[in-house]
């Protein structure tokens, strides 16, 4: 009796192949799903949170039966809990964004509070020179802060400036540790009328006198911003210190309330 010659199988028969075939699978589509979940979490800075809106994966793959699923669950009382026994859940919602706080009719300072350094000083206004300079508080008061009283007052719309010493011939003065204040953390300016501006530093910046960039630091703001100014950089004994370091900071709150007569 002659054996019957058995024949050699294709290639896309195999045993292989379709194990090769099953895994590539299974990862293009964990891929497509991780992807599709990753376009619609919320991203943002700060208390300002945006949501992106949904890629190209969204609305195909694994992505598009997650979205109708929960969209059917909205109209069914009691599918969502279906859905999570069966293993699926609803993505979370975006946060909405902060609104910011509205600005303050005008209303002289009275005092700069840092709590990181747990300062607490009075202002006094200060002017322009006749060259039009912004003057610095006394030097025989180096505990106080000089606000432009030209600028904006405490949560009032536009660039609020103050200024301050970082040291005198006795010693340490208000702002000798500014330019330490790190980025997020707040500032309140308190007002004549009882209430009190929250500000969020935005930025720490030293400049050189001659580069002072005057436009970035002065310049008119449509939201509530605020500046603190100190001296900064190299010192020489002679010609005393070399630049400026510049706090930026805007409004992220107001507290109290103005006071009746």
């Amino acid at each position: 009796m002659v054996r019957r010659r058995r024949s050699r199988r294709p290639w896309y028969r195999t045993r292989a192949y379709r194990l090769t075939r099953t895994a590539v699978l299974a990862t293009a589509l964990v891929a497509g799903g991780v992807r599709w979940a990753g376009s619609d979490e919320p991203t943002g800075s700060g208390a300002v949170v945006v949501a992106e809106s949904p890629g190209p994966a969204a609305a195909t793959g694994p992505g598009r039966d997650v979205g109708r699923t929960d969209r059917a669950n909205t109209r069914r009382p009691g599918a969502g809990a279906r859905g999570a026994r069966a293993g699926r859940t609803a993505p979370a919602r975006p946060a909405r964004p902060a609104r910011p706080p509205r600005p303050l009719p005008r209303s002289r300072a009275t005092a700069i509070d840092i709590p990181y350094f747990r300062l607490a000083a009075p202002a006094v206004a200060v002017r322009l020179d006749r060259e039009r300079r912004l003057t610095v508080p006394p030097v025989d008061d180096p505990k106080v802060v000089g606000w432009y009283e030209g600028g904006a007052t405490p949560g009032e719309r536009g660039t609020a400036v103050v200024v301050g010493h970082r040291d005198t011939r006795t010693g340490p003065a208000v702002f000798a540790a500014l330019g330490r204040l790190p980025v997020g953390r707040l500032i309140e300016a308190r007002r004549a009328d009882g209430r009190v501006a929250v500000y969020t530093v935005d930025a720490v910046k030293t400049y050189e006198k001659a580069r002072f960039p005057n436009k970035e630091v002065y310049g008119d703001r449509q939201r509530p911003e605020l500046r603190l100014i100190t001296c900064g950089g190299v010192y020489d004994r002679r010609k005393g210190y070399a630049g400026n370091i510049v706090v930026f900071a805007h409004l992220t709150e107001t507290r109290g309330r103005a006071r009746t007569t």
